[in-house]
């Protein structure tokens, strides 16, 4: 039996993406841990979801997949039985929206933001037919 997925996103400076991740998002530090230069890695959870970052070393920057090619739009889809709350929620904390929410022409009702190191996260769930 399979849980979950924990996508796992590279990113440039750990103190300001959990900074994001906490103040914006409501997500909470679950693990973190480093060596005796600091810590370079950390799991932040909300409700059942988990994310993983790390951040490499300076010349290894994040890859958003939308920065590779524009029909790779999403880094995360995140399903949610409400994205209307969740999206009421992040307009309340100026969430940097990338797309608002609507219904898609893929049959979601979804919108996306943008996290602080350009990845995109897809808060969704499949509308009623």
């Amino acid at each position: 039996m399979l849980n979950s997925i924990t996508p796992f996103f590279i990113v440039d400076d750990l103190a300001k993406t959990i900074e994001f991740y906490q103040s914006r998002l409501a997500f909470q530090v679950l693990y973190k841990g480093g060596d005796e230069n600091g810590d370079f890695w950390a799991m932040l959870g909300r409700d059942q979801i988990m994310l993983m970052f790390k951040a490499i070393t300076p010349e290894v920057h994040p890859q958003p997949n939308h920065s590779r090619h524009e029909w790779a739009a999403w880094d995360a889809y995140i399903f949610t039985t409400d994205p209307d709350a969740v999206y009421a929620e992040f307009r309340a904390k100026d969430v940097p929206m990338h797309k608002e929410l609507a219904n898609t022409n893929d049959g979601l009702r979804a919108f996306e933001i943008i996290d602080n190191s350009g990845y995109v996260l897809c808060f969704a769930r499949p509308i009623e037919k």
